[in-house]
């Protein structure tokens, strides 16, 4: 990875940063008022200090994808429930057992992206996930069995969520704001792919849609995995005859079984599949 250098006379910040450690211990020195402020982890967590936190998170795997070499991404979305095939009888469900096919198709679908990723250089098409269990670990998965790299955006959640041992370590990030996480998931995204999930997959499904609809992003391939799965939870067709949404809305995206019809969809839309 690119490295940061300098291009000014001024002392270097984080030398200051490891100056300070050893000044001389006095109670000024040991006054949180003393901290740099940059370095002054209570400081940097006031609730004042929201706006730079958020633009922090906004700039860091900015800053780290460009000098990676980070061109454009496919997204996977999907639940962190859903079983790898081979642990699908730990699954709460039957139904959740009969979905751990879709961890094998984002698996196979990943490693797809990735050789052909590499095949134009390995920096278009990163497979970026969000770095967690269940579908997520299955698109890192894939890629990394491909030879490639991939991103993950994880979170920090009560419950989870430590990033799978997959994701490219250099490009495991970890977010405090879901919006700006989106953000992340979505500014370089040359496709979405969503499989099944639950609220974290609705969530992220909902936005990227809105947000294509409205043309605040342009329209990317957007294939969901498993047509029967979101027929049963969403009624597209009662939104447009509703007319709440435009017929023409629906036609925003594809329904796609296997990882070679997402593949083919994907190429399609880029021109080659080389």
């Amino acid at each position: 990875m690119a490295r940061h250098r300098r291009n000014h006379p001024f002392r270097d910040s984080r030398q200051d940063i490891e100056t300070a450690r050893d000044i001389p211990d006095t109670p000024q020195t040991r006054a949180p008022s003393y901290k740099l402020a940059f370095a002054d982890e209570a400081f940097m967590g006031r609730e004042e200090l929201r706006p730079v936190r958020l633009q922090l998170e906004l700039l860091k795997p900015q800053l780290l994808m460009d000098e990676y070499g980070v061109e454009s991404t496919v997204v996977l979305f999907g639940g962190a429930r859903i079983p790898e095939p081979a642990k699908k009888a730990t699954a709460k469900t039957p139904y959740l057992a009969e979905l751990s096919k879709y961890y094998e198709e984002a698996r196979t679908f990943a490693r797809m992206v990735t050789e052909r990723s590499l095949k134009m250089g390995g920096k278009r098409d990163i497979v970026v996930t969000g770095g967690g269990p269940g579908v997520m670990e299955a698109g890192n998965r894939g890629a990394l069995e491909a030879g490639g790299i991939s991103i993950g955006l994880n979170i920090v959640l009560p419950h989870e969520q430590a990033p799978n041992s997959y994701v490219t370590p250099d490009l495991c990030f970890n977010f405090h704001y879901f919006a700006i996480r989106k953000m992340h998931f979505l500014m370089r995204a040359n496709a979405i792919c969503v499989f099944p999930g639950g609220f974290g997959t609705l969530d992220e499904l909902f936005e990227s849609l809105t947000l294509i609809q409205t043309g605040r992003m342009k329209k990317v391939p957007f294939i969901l995995f498993g047509k029967a799965f979101w027929d049963r939870i969403i009624d597209w067709q009662a939104l447009a005859e509703a007319g709440t949404i435009s017929a023409e809305d629906l036609d925003l995206m594809t329904f796609v079984e296997t990882a070679d019809e997402a593949f083919e969809v994907f190429c399609a839309s880029q021109g080659q599949c080389g």
